[in-house]
């Protein structure tokens, strides 16, 4: 590990560090997502159904995600971050471009795997880095500005992607949007500088153990029964395994399904929900996080709490989005409740990051990436494209609205249970004021 990265390492190069990293979390999202708006172009020429999509857009990305997640986790808390983030966020964009090479499902798959494997390797180090640039008490305020790159990638995603695709077709634009993130990953590996491990502890009397054990991973079977009976960890990862649920097959799906219910294009629906996800969820993202935090400042079981209310609001707009006559009403319903739900998002990472250890952290981070993505990319749209298909003699068009909306309720009630949950095992003390390293 890079031992020259002292406390110096603050003030406005933080900030440098944290937009490097939101801008690495916006590339995963965009090669993620940017087959929503290519699927219908991709299902015609390769005469797939919505099972099959479901599986490329989703379960595909995930195999080795789930495979390799731990494993990357673990190597994040004893190696160096930025090194891993820097050839990760280059080996993923350049799979995502090999996607454009595809002659048929088969090939579209493998080449949506290799994305899995690169983006197993991003997100862990990176949380986990962010964690040692900023203290407790602005760590919320720091998630939120990360998790904005899962705003613009869906942004870049659609609406680049969707005009790309009406110009130069669908195998260009896999191309075009993956290039940008491999000179990204080397611009980062320059000058991105890595910190030292466990800067900030929120508890002063752990903190010459946490100094101690900074550089000390501990056995895996260790870390995982540290993280299990960690009842914080636990819940909130849960919690936000179930929000994102709906949240990806939205980002998914609501594309063929404008598309499929309104009869626009791609470039249109592109440009139409990049704007929209641009206009909510980078002042939710950003605000959400802020808001956390100062509640927090009071009781600190408010962060799960916000999450809880924000979540279960959530609902009633994307139940009836798409159950709009309209493509204005669908687009205003779903833009209330995409800001209600991205504000939980710089909360939810916070809470798992300063609950545990700081050699666990990226564990935790994977194994929190690992459920998101389990129950949010592996099962969710394969589910509802089954669901879609088996629905579609009933139902016509509107199988795939009914799916998601299907899918959508279960899993925010849930996920509004879960974070209430969290909150009863907060400590109701306000948090104890950062100890700098």
């Amino acid at each position: 590990m890079n031992k020259d990265s002292g406390t110096s390492f603050g003030g406005i190069y933080r900030y440098y560090v944290l937009i490097m990293l939101m801008l690495t979390f916006m590339f995963n999202i965009a090669d993620r997502l940017v087959m929503s708006i290519l699927i219908e172009d991709i299902k015609a020429e390769f005469l797939l159904s919505d099972t099959q999509i479901g599986l490329l857009a989703g379960t595909a990305f995930t195999v080795f995600y789930l495979l390799l997640g731990i494993p990357a986790g673990r190597l994040a808390d004893r190696t160096n971050r930025k090194n891993m983030v820097a050839i990760s966020l280059s080996l993923w964009s350049l799979m995502s471009a090999l996607c454009g090479a595809a002659l048929g499902f088969w090939t579209l798959l493998l080449a949506r795997l290799g994305v899995g494997v690169g983006e197993a390797g991003g997100g862990p180090p990176s949380v986990s880095i962010i964690t040692d640039y900023f203290a407790p008490h602005e760590l919320s305020r720091a998630m939120g500005i990360f998790a904005v790159g899962a705003v613009l990638g869906p942004v870049l995603g659609y609406a680049a992607g969707g005009l790309i695709a009406e110009a130069y077709g669908w195998r260009w634009t896999f191309v075009i949007l993956g290039v940008p993130g491999i000179l990204l990953g080397v611009i980062l590996y320059l000058t991105v500088r890595e910190p030292n491990r466990g800067r900030y502890f929120q508890q002063a009397a752990q903190k010459a153990e946490a100094d101690k054990a900074a550089d000390t991973q501990e056995p895996f079977m260790t870390t995982m029964r540290s993280l299990w009976t960690n009842n914080i960890f636990v819940r909130v990862v849960l919690a936000n395994s179930f929000t994102n649920i709906p949240s990806f097959a939205f980002a998914i799906w609501l594309a063929p399904t404008l598309m499929r219910n309104f009869d626009v294009s791609s470039g249109e629906v592109g440009v139409y929900l990049g704007a929209v996800l641009f206009i909510g969820g980078v002042p939710a993202m950003i605000l959400g996080g802020f808001l956390a935090d100062f509640l927090a400042k009071k009781n600190p079981k408010w962060r799960p709490w916000y999450c809880a209310l924000a979540v279960m609001m959530t609902a009633p707009f994307w139940t009836f989005c798409l159950l709009a006559d309209s493509l204005e009403m669908t687009l205003a319903l779903y833009i209330c409740g995409y800001i209600l739900l991205v504000s939980t998002q710089g909360a939810a990472i916070s809470m798992v990051q300063s609950s545990v250890l700081p050699t666990e952290r990226g564990t935790a981070s994977s194994i929190s990436s690992l459920s998101i993505n389990l129950l949010g990319y592996g099962i969710g749209p394969a589910l509802i494209g089954v669901m879609s298909d088996n629905w579609a003699d009933d139902y016509g068009s509107m199988s795939l609205n009914y799916a998601v909306i299907s899918l959508a309720v279960v899993s925010l009630a849930m996920a509004t249970f879960l974070f209430w949950w969290t909150g009863k095992a907060v400590n109701a003390e306000p948090a104890a004021d950062p100890v700098p390293a």
